[in-house]
């Protein structure tokens, strides 16, 4: 009688060939993206238009005006933040998936906070350093930065106060844009989360037109600097508190110096 034989299981066995690494999923469409993109770089050539047009007339807008364009740049954020949440809900991708992190004791929010000072300080260090090479420091910069400073400063406590409003919506809106959306996004499509950084940095940099060449080159690197925060991280949270208090700083900076009466420095 001629019995079953059963293929041995072992070390002799045929095993399965090696499966790819798994393709980190797209966040939203692709379409949504390149809309996203656009937007941005169409906004940032905009603002450098305004910018390049007014500078003389820095000194003789209103602070009502000035409260109101801050107001109009809050209404865009949100209004980005928005499209980026509607691409995310196309791909059934959660806000709080992109953000990342979690504070679960005091400890958690604590350390957040250290590591956002940190970051701020190290990259303040690092700007510096950078602008001094660049020739920020040189005549003709230092002119331009005047007039940027004139034209973005508060004079009073209430045009302060929305200011800081703005840097904050900023800090928590475009760290989700760049370092939660755009980095993990395009490192997706790339296959590469280090080819995301890079380029979301450098979209970054390119958003600020209004800031000039040499410093839209460091507003790329400051970019990149949070991107690496965030991966390191793997949240947003202390990249969204520099960023806040990086910007209401500088608010606050301007605000003193204009009152004082002495040249707004950049």
């Amino acid at each position: 009688m001629q019995r079953d034989i059963q293929p041995a299981l072992g070390s002799d066995s045929v095993s399965a060939p090696p499966q790819p690494p798994k393709r980190e999923k797209l966040l939203a469409p692709l379409w949504h993206t390149i809309l996203i993109v656009v937007l941005m770089l169409l906004n940032s050539i905009g603002t450098a238009w305004v910018t390049s047009h007014s500078g003389a007339a820095a000194n003789q807008t209103s602070e009502t005006t000035r409260i109101f364009q801050y107001g109009v740049t809050i209404v865009l954020e949100l209004f980005l933040l928005f499209l980026v949440w509607i691409g995310l809900r196309l791909n059934r991708t959660s806000m709080r998936e992109l953000i990342g992190g979690r504070w679960n004791t005091p400890e958690d929010f604590l350390l957040d906070v250290a590591i956002a000072v940190g970051f701020w300080i190290v990259a303040l260090l690092v700007l510096a350093g950078l602008g001094y090479l660049v020739g920020l420091v040189k005549p003709g910069q230092v002119e331009e930065a005047k007039k940027l400073a004139s034209l973005l400063a508060p004079r009073t406590v209430g045009g302060l106060l929305v200011f800081v409003l703005l840097s904050t919506v900023a800090g928590f809106v475009e760290e989700i844009i760049f370092r939660g959306y755009l980095q993990r996004q395009i490192g997706a499509l790339a296959g590469n989360i280090y080819v995301g950084l890079i380029a979301s940095a450098i979209i970054f940099g390119a958003g600020h037109g209004y800031e000039g060449t040499r410093r839209m080159f460091l507003i790329g690197i400051y970019g990149a600097m949070f991107g690496f925060l965030a991966l390191s991280r793997r949240s947003l949270r202390p990249g969204m508190m520099a960023h806040a208090w990086h910007d209401s700083f500088e608010g606050v900076l301007l605000f003193i110096v204009t009152r004082k009466g002495l040249t707004a420095m950049h």
